[in-house]
């Protein structure tokens, strides 16, 4: 199977299908993640982790393809402030969909509470003896840190988000060029 590379005109299947699986495990993911933090509804748990496993797997293989690939060519030239914005946004964006996932593999399994992707055990539970419904934690700092690296990278990657959807529809409305149609495949 050969794979094709993006151009001015049109993006390739593998960055088209690479963006929207990972955008939506994305969305999918905070959306789940905030609703059990607000709602206190943790047996959405283990989809969550099995979800998060799975948003890796794609995220590494989006920047694998980013890297052979290039970053999109753009046929129409846009002032340098927002070509800056851009960037950072697509930085923070790929940077999140990485450090989300593995700080939540970090934060769960050096806490004790295992990872599983789909009923597969990638990371052992590790029960409390005097109460099996409790956790021990392998390494308690490196669960804290996983802990705050995953909040904060939420809160990053929710703000990038709003801004990278704000600016396609922008692309679209406002300056009505072909980058949205360019990520939904068309021409």
């Amino acid at each position: 199977m050969k794979l094709t590379k993006d151009t001015t005109s049109t993006l390739s299947k593998t960055t088209i299908s690479l963006h929207w699986i990972v955008a939506i495990l994305i969305i999918g993911l905070l959306g789940s993640g905030l609703y059990m933090e607000n709602f206190k509804a943790f047996f959405l748990m283990s989809w969550h982790k099995s979800f998060g496993v799975m948003l890796l797997v794609f995220a590494l293989l989006r920047v694998t393809w980013r890297i052979v690939n290039g970053w999109p060519k753009h046929d129409v030239k846009h002032p340098n402030y927002e070509q800056v914005l851009a960037k950072i946004v697509h930085y923070v964006l790929i940077i999140s969909m990485l450090l989300m996932p593995i700080s939540g593999l970090i934060m769960s399994g050096f806490g004790g509470h295992g990872v599983e992707m789909f009923g597969l055990e990638l990371v052992p539970h590790n029960p409390n003896p005097e109460n099996p419904q409790k956790s021990l934690a392998f390494n308690q700092g490196l669960a804290e840190i996983g802990k705050t690296v995953h909040g904060i990278t939420a809160n990053a990657l929710l703000i990038a988000l709003g801004l990278h959807i704000v600016g396609a529809l922008k692309h679209h409305i406002i300056d009505k060029d072909n980058t949205l149609t360019r990520m939904l495949g068309k021409k």
